[in-house]
C-alpha cells in the first residue's frame, strides 16, 4: 500500500503557526488531501505525515541554469515548426525567431523553450536531421544577444546535443526519457539539467482513448519511476524538473484532474513545470476556438498553478503572463515577482 500527500496550499502574507512552506516557494500549508488507492481521500494535519516526505517537500529547490526556483519562472514558447498547433511556421528561420526570442525577453520571459518537432496531437514524427537543421541556427542566432537561458524541447539525444553544443542549458523531454535511450546517459555526461514530461502513447495516436486507474497517481508514479532512471544515469535530482503533461494522452478531465491536484507532484522533491498554454481544454472550457483567443484561459490556470507552488510556466503569452503574476502577487502577498 503506497500513501500519496497532495499539501492543500494556500497563497497569503498570513500564515497561521506552524504552517509549512511549500518547496521553498511563497505557498504555504497547514493540511494534505491523503490518497491511497481504492479508498477515498481523506484530509489530515500536515504534521501527520512521515517525516521524510514532510522535508522532500518543504526543501527549496536548487536553481537550475541560474533560475530561481522560489519564484514563477516563465518559460516563454518558441517553436520553429512549419506545424505547431498555435504557432507553426512563424519563426521558422533564425531572424525571425531570434525577433520573437528578443521579444519575449522583453516582455519577462526567464527561459526561452526552443522545439524544432510539434508533439500535437496527431503530429508525425521529425527526422533528427531536419530537427537540428531547424533549432541549431536558432540557438546560436540567440546566442549572439541573448543570455537569457535555453532549454531544448527535443525526444532525440543527437538534437539535444547538438543543441547543448550550440549553447542550450536544458532538455526538455516531452517523452520522459522513453523515447529515445541515448538522452539521459546524454545529460548526465554533459551535466545537462532535464524536464521530464509524463506522456501516454506517442503524439500520432496519444489522444485516442487515453485511460488510467487513477490519472493523478499514475503519473505521479510515471514521474518517480522516471526521476530514479535518471539518478541511475548520474543525472543530479536537484537538476531534474517535471511536468505532468497536459494533454499528452488526457482527457478534459484528466486535464483537470492534474490542475486541481498539481501540489502532489512536490513530494517527488522536484520542480514542477505545467505547459497549459492555448491547450484544446482551454479551448472547449472557454469557448475560443482560434489559439490566438486562449490568453485569458492559460493565464487562469497558471494563476491557480502558481498557488499550488508550480515553479515553472511554460506559455505563448509571455507579455500578458507577467502582467497577471504581478497584479495577482501585489493582491495576495503584496510582494513584487
Amino acid at each position: 500500500m503506497t500513501d500519496y500527500f497532495r499539501p492543500l496550499a494556500q497563497l497569503s502574507a498570513v500564515r497561521p503557526e506552524g504552517a509549512m512552506t511549500l518547496a521553498g516557494t511563497q505557498s504555504w500549508f497547514t493540511h494534505v488531501e491523503h490518497f491511497v488507492r481504492g479508498r477515498s481521500s481523506a484530509i489530515l494535519p500536515a504534521h501527520d505525515t512521515p517525516q521524510e516526505w514532510r522535508d522532500a517537500v518543504r526543501a527549496p529547490r536548487a536553481s537550475i541554469a541560474g533560475l530561481d526556483m522560489s519564484k514563477p519562472v516563465i518559460m516563454g514558447i518558441l517553436n520553429v515548426t512549419p506545424d505547431s498547433f498555435s504557432d507553426g511556421g512563424r519563426h521558422n528561420s533564425p531572424k525571425l525567431a531570434l525577433s520573437l526570442a528578443q521579444q519575449m525577453v522583453k516582455d519577462g520571459a526567464h527561459l526561452l523553450d526552443i522545439g524544432g518537432e510539434s508533439t500535437r496531437p496527431g503530429a508525425v514524427e521529425v527526422p533528427f536531421e531536419a530537427e537540428i537543421a531547424r533549432t541549431v541556427p536558432v540557438i546560436e542566432a540567440i546566442r549572439t544577444t541573448i543570455e537569457t537561458p535555453i532549454s531544448i524541447d527535443t525526444r532525440k539525444a543527437r538534437v539535444a546535443h547538438a543543441a547543448l553544443e550550440a549553447g542550450a542549458n536544458i532538455v526538455n523531454d516531452v517523452s520522459g526519457f522513453k523515447f529515445d535511450p541515448d538522452l539521459a546517459p546524454l545529460c548526465a555526461t554533459t551535466s545537462a539539467p532535464v524536464c521530464l514530461m509524463h506522456a501516454q502513447g506517442l503524439p500520432e495516436t496519444m489522444q485516442k482513448a487515453p485511460h488510467y486507474e487513477d490519472v493523478l497517481l499514475d503519473v505521479y508514479d510515471f514521474l518517480a519511476e522516471q526521476i530514479a532512471l535518471a539518478v541511475s544515469y548520474g543525472v543530479r535530482r536537484g537538476q531534474i524538473i517535471v511536468d505532468p503533461g497536459l494533454g499528452f494522452g488526457k482527457t478534459q478531465a484528466h486535464n483537470l484532474a492534474l490542475i486541481k491536484g498539481l501540489s502532489l507532484f512536490h513530494g517527488l522533491g522536484c520542480p514542477v513545470l505545467l505547459g497549459a498554454s492555448r491547450k484544446g481544454f482551454i479551448r472547449d472550457i472557454g469557448q475560443a476556438p482560434n489559439a490566438e483567443e486562449r490568453a485569458p484561459g492559460s493565464i487562469a490556470v497558471a494563476l491557480a498553478a502558481v498557488v499550488q507552488g508550480v515553479q515553472v510556466l511554460r506559455v505563448h503569452d509571455v507579455s500578458q503572463t507577467r502582467q497577471a503574476l504581478a497584479l495577482f502577487q501585489a493582491a495576495t502577498i503584496g510582494v513584487d515577482l
